[in-house]
């Protein structure tokens, strides 16, 4: 098969083509406007979030990135680290919260599962304690 010629004006140095422009994927619109990718499982979860209006954490491994600071959705966070889900909480009106704990700066913060999160990743975390007693000590800090 013969070799197809390739425009040689358009060749940077080295002989190799200039990169496509890729707007279809990345531009207003594309299939990753409303998507950000799950830094633990490397998922590409969608910001739409049954039962909730500000998706934080990836429903699939429950893990967060520290975007927030005082307000849910503010994302005026300077921190950026990586949250991992330690443990679950119950609200007095029967709703579940999943407490995270920022890996670089320590911070706590309790958010509201969503309605696609993964029910097998919930109950797990939610019985981590009860498999575990250390985690429960080092969570309230008891010697």
């Amino acid at each position: 098969m013969p070799r197809r010629s390739g425009n040689p004006g358009r060749r940077t140095h080295g002989g190799r083509r200039p990169q496509r422009h890729k707007g279809a994927l990345h531009g207003q619109g594309g299939h990753r406007a409303n998507d950000f990718r799950c830094v633990g499982c490397r998922l590409d979860v969608s910001l739409d979030a049954p039962g909730t209006m500000h998706r934080n954490h990836c429903p699939n491994c429950l893990v967060s990135v520290h975007v927030d600071r005082r307000i849910p959705g503010d994302r005026a966070a300077d921190c950026h680290g990586r949250m991992e889900a330690l443990s679950m909480s119950v609200r007095s009106d029967g709703e579940w919260m999943i407490i995270h704990q920022c890996l670089s700066c320590g911070e706590l913060s309790a958010n509201r599962i969503a309605g696609d999160d993964n029910a097998l990743t919930l109950v797990r975390l939610a019985v981590k304690p009860l498999r575990d007693a250390g985690i429960a000590r080092r969570l309230l800090f008891v010697p």
